[in-house]
Parts: C-alpha cells; structure tokens; sequence
C-alpha cells in the first residue's frame, strides 16, 4: 500500500470518530459511542458485520442458520441497522455497533475475539482484517460486491489486508473477476439479496385486470420523480410514488402539484383509489404518494409494472427481486452498478425493460404477464444458499 493510501486509513478512522462524537452531541447515546469504541466484543460469537438495514436484512437468512450452531454477534454501522437486527428478536443473536476502524476500539473489541468474522457486500476495513490475520482468526466475505470505480481505488490501494481470507463469495461475476484482478481468489458466485428474496413467502398474484393500469415507481431519487410523472401515459391510469427517503414527501407533493395532478399521500392515512373495472379511467391520470416507511410489500401487490428507483439518477440502483417476488414487470434506467448482473440476467430473459416513454406504453397487460413470469423464473433459480452455509461451517469448525 502506497504512503498516500496509509495516510488515507490512518487518517479515515479518525475522522469517523469525530464523526461519532459529533452524533453523541446530536442524538446517539453513550451506550452506541461505547459500542463504536469497541465495547460489545464478540467473546466466542461469529462475528456477521453488515454497513446497515439493506446488507443485514439479505443476509438474515444466513444469521438464522449460524445462529442453530452456535452464538452470533451481528454489527451494524448505522444505529437503524443494528436496531432492525435487534428487532428480529432471533434466539442466540446479539446485536452492536461495530467497533470502528481504529486501533484503540479493535483492539479492546478483540480482548474478546470472535471464533470468526463474516463480513457482507462492501465493507473492506483494512485494520480490521490486518488485526484479524495477526490473531490467527478467520474471516469470510460473502455477496461481496465491488464496482468498477471501487476496483480502480483499490487497485491503487492494494487490497493485500484480505490476502488471508477463508473465503470470497462475490454477489456477481463482474465482482468476481475485479477481485481476481486485484490478487484475491473468488469462490462461488452468490446473490445474498436473491436468496433471501426467494425464501419469502411466495405471494399470491391479483389478477392483472386493473392491477395492470397501476405503475409503481419504488424507491425513487431527487431527479426521478419529475422523469417519471411526466412519461406517464396510457395503459397506466394510476402511480403509485413511493421516494426511497419518506422524509421527501413534501418535495415530492410540490413536483405533484405544479404538474395539476389529482393525488392522495399515506402519510395522511390516505389509500390509493384502484379502480374495480379494468376498463381505463376517463378522467386523467392520477397519483399516490406512497412516503412512509414499511409499506412497500402493499404498492408492489397492487402494480402490474414497477419503475426500480435509483437508476435514472446515479444512486447505483436497488435490488429488482421483490418486484419480480410480487409479479410486477420490471422497468430500470442506465445506473444499476449495484446489481448489474441481476439485471443483464432479467433482461435477457425478457424480464425487465430500460426505462423509455415508449416501454411504459407498450407495457399492455399480456406484456407485464410473461415479464412477471419470468423474473419468477428467474428469482427460482437463485439458489438455496446449502453450500454456502456448508462453506461457512466448516470454516468456523477448522477454527
């Protein structure tokens, strides 16, 4: 690693601890700057480390399966993460903030080493891995992701803190072959949000009838809405507007309103209004805003498409599994680096659309059947997830 990168992560950490002290000032408690600080150690536990409510909640299904075999410790970076975790009430899971980058915190965090470390998706720590290493303790990534733009940073970084881990399981191929580039040896590819997308409860589908004149918009960015509202058009007679971050309700609502659209909003305790014919409505096309938190499950049932946010704008996209759970066919614009081969792979099954005017209009009811039926398809052939559990096992067994 080249002095300016040792700067980098020596000074980074510093940096998040003002950052921590600064939130105690605001609205964190004593008890998150002591877990911050390294004050929950693991003791014995496996170690499962996730940045927060997404990484964590697409790997529950595999803190459930540690969990059966022994004790697990799960942290989280954020306070809503570690809280949602805590919520899940699973027996023999405890749940912290995760120590910070930072000598002082890893190293009282590690009095009480964990038997292993279980790291999700993104989050390369190097003091972490190098003091695990030190210590003889193993550790694994799994869904490991890695864009393009991360891969020439790390390239100039050097990734030589992970050289000692048991086990890489990249989310995607393109991941894969950048960690391999890089000096890492990938084991099995593996999609952690597909998997744990394809164990839930399989809902039944409405029919399509007027359940195919309602778009969803899910998960949207500043940017998006405006794109969204002005393309909607015929055989869509009703949006469903649900922002990523409820809290942009009103920014939403003014965008609505300069547009002369009749709208409802659920924070008020409002419904959408679906119409019972599958006859188009004559009266214009209408919109709810869907700002609140929770409720999503609710919007997908009732759309027969859904515009996957955070991708006409450069947020990386989100994951296109729950809509493809639910039966809604699949729209997404050009930035979905997150999940860049869920995508290729939906696409060239005739399973999802890049976002047009022209898409949405072609998107009759007969459309949306075979695109739902086969993102299912391909939503089934995502895998269990048996040797990947296996693999983690055994890991922690030859420790």
């Amino acid at each position: 690693m080249t002095l300016p990168f040792r700067l980098l992560f020596w000074l980074l950490p510093r940096l998040m601890l003002g950052l921590a002290l600064w939130r105690l000032l605001r609205r964190e408690t004593l008890r998150d700057l002591n877990q911050r600080l390294g004050g929950s150690p693991a003791a014995g536990a496996i170690w499962v480390h996730g940045a927060s409510n997404g990484e964590l909640a697409s790997a529950r299904w595999v803190i459930e399966a540690l969990a059966a075999q022994g004790p697990v410790l799960v942290t989280a970076s954020t306070v809503t993460g570690r809280d949602m975790v805590a919520g899940w009430g699973l027996p023999g899971v405890r749940v912290s903030l995760a120590p910070l980058d930072l000598g002082l915190a890893l190293r009282r965090f590690l009095r009480q080493p964990p038997c292993a470390l279980i790291n999700l998706e993104a989050e390369f720590w190097p003091h972490r891995f190098t003091m695990l290493r030190a210590r003889g303790l193993p550790f694994a990534l799994i869904g490991a992701r890695m864009s393009e733009r991360s891969a020439r940073f790390w390239g100039r970084a050097g990734l030589g803190f992970l050289q000692g881990a048991a086990l890489v399981s990249a989310q995607d191929s393109q991941t894969a072959e950048r960690l391999a580039a890089l000096g890492l040896a990938p084991g099995p590819v593996f999609d952690l949000k597909a998997a744990a997308t394809a164990r839930l409860p399989q809902p039944t589908w409405a029919p399509r009838g007027q359940r195919a004149r309602v778009l969803l918009a899910a998960s949207t960015h500043a940017g998006e809405e405006a794109l969204i509202l002005d393309a909607l058009a015929p055989p869509f007679d009703l949006l469903i507007l649900a922002p990523r971050h409820p809290r942009r309700g009103d920014a939403v609502a003014k965008l609505i309103a300069a547009r002369g659209l009749t709208f409802g909003r659920r924070s008020r305790g409002e419904m959408p209004a679906v119409a019972q014919s599958s006859a188009p409505q004559t009266t214009g096309p209408r919109v709810f805003l869907a700002d609140t938190m929770g409720e999503m499950d609710l919007w997908y049932a009732m759309a027969g498409a859904c515009f996957v946010g955070g991708s006409l704008v450069d947020k990386r996209g989100h994951t296109p599994w729950e809509p493809a759970r639910h039966g809604a066919a699949i729209l997404h614009g050009p930035h979905v680096a997150n999940f860049q081969a869920a995508y290729a792979t939906l696409q060239a099954k005739g399973a999802a659309l890049p976002w047009s005017p022209a898409a949405l209009t072609a998107l009759d009811g007969a459309t949306q059947d075979r695109m739902a039926q086969a993102a299912a398809a391909c939503l089934a052939q995502s895998g269990d997830g048996t040797a990947l559990i296996a693999a983690l096992l055994s890991l922690i067994a030859r420790k």
